[in-house]
């Protein structure tokens, strides 16, 4: 199913009930689409969100809301019926806002240009955590519910572990000239995986973060622009070179194209809420939901890739975090320089004071 959005998008997210998909794109507008198996999919709301591009988007408050940030500085919120905005927050960082994530029901995080973090408190109406950890804009993030630790990577080469139970920065990674660009949580939350600019894959075991276990070479020399989790040894990875690939870390190394987007790069991955459909988005204009099963269908043929090493034990020689700050083995994991310290409470954000 193919979505022709008129123009570049940069970040797609899916309604966590309905049949519903928004993409943020270019021209700082912002759609959102229905879409049915076996009908067309129908725009059913357009947006001129930002006065610059729309780079992130993501539905928050069981989906009657959706956030977007830009490079204007700005996070949108909009009412998913009506198209209002509910509220706008004109300078939620120094720099473009360039990552959102949700978090918990009432919390969602922000990433920026500057190497900022922060994470907005819907219930306490403004900003509750800012940790100033990078120093070059965050390319990705992603969190782990269990021990509310929200894993951030940046264009400065390095990983952060933000605590948001303490509002500190737990660890940051040692610096690595291989830029990460994206991040997931595999094997139950004890292994992390980050996507690099060279294609290679770091491997990272919880709690032993200053320097990754492993590495995998196997999309090398193709940047890994998203990932995004398939079950707790497989990914799905998107590439520069417009192929969408099932990765096998763990245990075993395979690689198994399994579409292409387009000959441009794929810039975001997602699942609908249903797991039914991937949604993947390109510099081609087209968002293209896959269903999930027509390509998964076969992957049993694999492609073996390449390894740094074949082991997946933990040889880490010290521990970066806390001995109760690993996770514990009953943990579900999740579907989805040095150490700054958190920053005060923003009071002077009413950012969510009308949702």
């Amino acid at each position: 199913m193919e979505i022709n959005v008129k123009n570049i998008a940069f970040d797609l997210d899916f309604h966590p009930s309905n049949q519903l998909v928004a993409a943020g794109l270019i021209t700082g507008n912002l759609f959102v689409y229905r879409y049915a198996e076996d009908s067309e999919p129908q725009r059913v709301l357009k947006v001129r969100a930002h006065g610059e591009s729309c780079r992130a988007v993501r539905f928050i408050n069981e989906g009657r809301v959706i956030l977007t940030g830009s490079p204007d500085c700005s996070i949108l919120a909009t009412d998913i019926e009506t198209g209002s905005p509910v509220a706008r927050l004109e300078n939620s960082h120094e720099k473009a806002v360039n990552r959102l994530v949700n978090l918990t029901e009432t919390t969602v995080a922000s990433g920026g240009d500057e190497g900022c973090i922060k994470v907005w408190d819907t219930r306490q109406q403004s900003c509750c955590n800012s940790f100033q950890v990078h120093e070059e804009y965050i390319t990705d993030m992603t969190f782990e519910p269990d021990s509310m630790k929200l894993l951030g990577t940046s264009g400065d080469g390095t990983l952060s572990v933000c605590n948001l139970r303490s509002n500190k920065v737990q660890t940051q990674s040692e610096f690595s000239e291989d830029e990460p660009l994206s991040i997931v949580i595999m094997k139950n939350g004890r292994k992390v995986i980050c996507g690099t600019e060279s294609g290679t894959m770091l491997l990272y075991s919880w709690g032993f973060f200053k320097d990754c276990s492993d590495r995998f070479t196997g999309l090398s020399p193709n940047p890994v622009n998203a990932l995004l989790k398939l079950d707790e040894e497989r990914v799905i990875a998107g590439t520069e070179n417009g192929l969408i690939s099932l990765v096998g870390i763990l245990p075993n190394r395979i690689i198994q194209p399994i579409a292409e987007h387009s000959e441009y790069p794929v810039e975001r991955l997602a699942f609908s809420h249903d797991r039914k459909y991937l949604g993947s988005i390109s510099h081609d204009s087209i968002l293209k939901l896959w269903d999930i099963d027509s390509l998964l269908e076969g992957t049993g043929k694999k492609v073996e890739g390449k390894s740094a090493a074949d082991s997946d034990d933990d040889d880490d020689d010290d521990m970066d975090m806390d001995a109760d700050d690993v996770l514990p083995k009953s943990s579900k994991g999740t579907k989805r320089k040095s150490n700054g310290g958190a920053q005060g409470l923003d009071t002077t954000s009413d950012f969510f004071a009308d949702l």
